[in-house]
């Protein structure tokens, strides 16, 4: 399926929810989504991207494919999951403790990481 395609049927099923991209990693095929992340942002304002990886953060910002993708994502959760840091009871969106909840547009503009909890007492920006 081509991006528009994925785009239009996203639409058809859940056009008032926002949008999550999980795995496999989304980021093996950076080129698609970034193209299917833009369509969302240009076509239907508002709605907030989130994306789960395997990569950090900081890795995603070094590599040049990679780092294309981070304008149009709201939050990032990084890191792999980790069996023996799983936390059922005190983590929220996450499954293991050393994946971070990142707020992409502000960590972008501030130049470092800011934890989405932190920064916003649980409440996503966008």
């Amino acid at each position: 399926m081509s991006p528009r395609e994925i785009f239009d049927a996203i639409l058809e099923e859940s056009p008032d929810s926002d949008i999550t991209f999980t795995g496999g990693d989304p980021l093996y095929q950076v080129e698609g989504f970034s193209e299917l992340a833009q369509l969302i942002k240009a076509e239907t304002p508002g709605k907030t991207i989130w994306c789960y990886t395997g990569f950090r953060f900081e890795e995603i910002l070094a590599d040049e494919k990679m780092s294309r993708l981070l304008p149009w994502i709201d939050v990032l959760v990084d890191g792999p999951f980790v069996l023996a840091l799983r936390d059922t009871k005190n983590l929220r969106f996450r499954g293991s403790s050393n994946q971070r909840l990142i707020d992409v547009p502000g960590s972008l503009r501030a130049g470092t990481v800011i934890e989405w909890e932190s920064a916003y007492g649980g409440v996503p920006a966008v």
